[in-house]
């Protein structure tokens, strides 16, 4: 069988879903491994990395996608590199399927089959297949350097004989894995660290990191589904916003988190806080790809408002190319490992990581989430 790696073609994307080395893995486990031409240029793998692994080089996309029986990306495929798929081909990447209908309906209409990375099941023997986890880690940490970098100070306590330096106060709201990887960062670099989270088992990992938990008793509103947040409520989102104003008005750098998958970011920073907030404080949008969680941001900038630098950079992890690819070819390999064998794939359609991740079956929506939403 063919695996085929693409060139990502996604505006400010440097990833690539498979480096030299898992590359040699998929030819040890009996795949031939297409790669397009300088698809891993932009992470610092070229061309020859990939022949030495003993990977071929395909010189078009358009080619590549019509002689792969497995592709696999980063980003969803647009509709038209779809229609270059053969029938009965697999695709495998991000889909982000609840909100990318059109990309279904484009995998139904060519008779391809789907997996979705983002929808594995975050159960305990899908750990290495993660990639949303290995991404956001790496997104929490380049949140907080690029916030330090904008930031007209430093973070740490610093005693000199001209005076005392206070150390930076940074508030990040959201203790997921990206907020956890940034508590850790800011707390490394000297910072006193501040956490809202809406989920109060979340307190023991924020204070095991030296963050100081700022919690907001929930209510039935608040919907947890996988270790993700599938609801709140507009009371909820009042009460934690009127919580947090004074933190966010003493903050030098604040980070927000919060998404709620299929759904727009909920608003956690309103202009008035941003107002409050000291001259030159910085807040980093980790949201803004999904609306944002400060009213303010503008995806994919970095702007001053009221006097406040806010960042809202929708793709950190493609800042980081060579240690997001390197994870990701990992989870991505693994996950090809589980469904397939040296005889091809195993279509096992009752276990749960292929259940849960498998959107559409040669041409047929499978999964539940989308049996009401894609019109075919």
């Amino acid at each position: 069988m063919k695996v085929a790696v693409p060139k990502e073609t996604k505006d400010r994307e440097r990833r690539v879903a498979v480096t030299p080395d898992v590359a040699g893995l998929i030819v040890k486990d009996g795949f031939e491994c297409l790669v397009e031409s300088a698809a891993g240029l932009a992470s610092y793998f070229d061309d020859a990395a990939y022949v030495s692994a003993g990977a071929r080089i395909i010189a078009t996309g358009k080619e590549l996608f019509e002689s792969a029986d497995i592709l696999l990306k980063v980003n969803p495929p647009t509709v038209q590199e779809v229609s270059w798929m053969k029938k009965e081909s697999v695709l495998i990447s991000m889909m982000y399927a609840a909100t990318h209908p059109e990309l279904i309906e484009a995998c139904c209409r060519q008779g391809i089959s789907a997996f979705s990375m983002d929808a594995i099941p975050r159960i305990s023997r899908a750990q290495k297949m993660d990639v949303l986890s290995s991404q956001a880690n790496l997104a929490g940490y380049k949140a907080v350097i690029i916030g330090a970098a904008s930031l007209g100070k430093i973070f740490p306590l610093l005693m000199t004989a001209a005076g005392t330096i206070k150390p930076a106060r940074v508030v990040i709201m959201g203790a997921g894995v990206a907020g956890l990887q940034a508590i850790a960062t800011a707390k490394r670099l000297g910072a006193i660290v501040e956490v809202s989270d809406i989920r109060p088992e979340t307190r023991e990992q924020v204070e095991s990191l030296g963050g100081k938990f700022i919690e907001v008793k929930g209510d039935e509103s608040v919907k947890l589904e996988g270790g993700y947040v599938k609801n709140v409520s507009e009371d909820f989102l009042r009460r934690q916003q009127a919580l947090i104003a004074k933190h966010i008005s003493e903050a030098d750098l604040v980070i927000t988190t919060a998404l709620i998958p299929g759904k727009k970011a909920p608003v956690l920073i309103t202009e008035e806080m941003v107002k409050s907030m000291r001259m030159g404080s910085v807040i980093v949008d980790m949201a803004v790809e999904q609306g944002g969680n400060c009213v303010l941001s503008e995806c994919d900038r970095e702007v001053v408002k009221h006097g406040v630098t806010i960042i809202g950079e929708s793709n950190l992890p493609s800042l980081l190319p060579l240690n997001a690819s390197e994870l990701y070819a990992r989870n991505i390999h693994t996950f090809l490992n589980h469904l397939a064998g040296k005889d091809g794939l195993k279509w096992e359609m009752d276990e749960e990581i292929t259940r849960g991740s498998l959107m559409v079956h040669n041409g047929a929506v499978t999964h539940p989430s989308l049996l009401t939403t894609v019109k075919m």
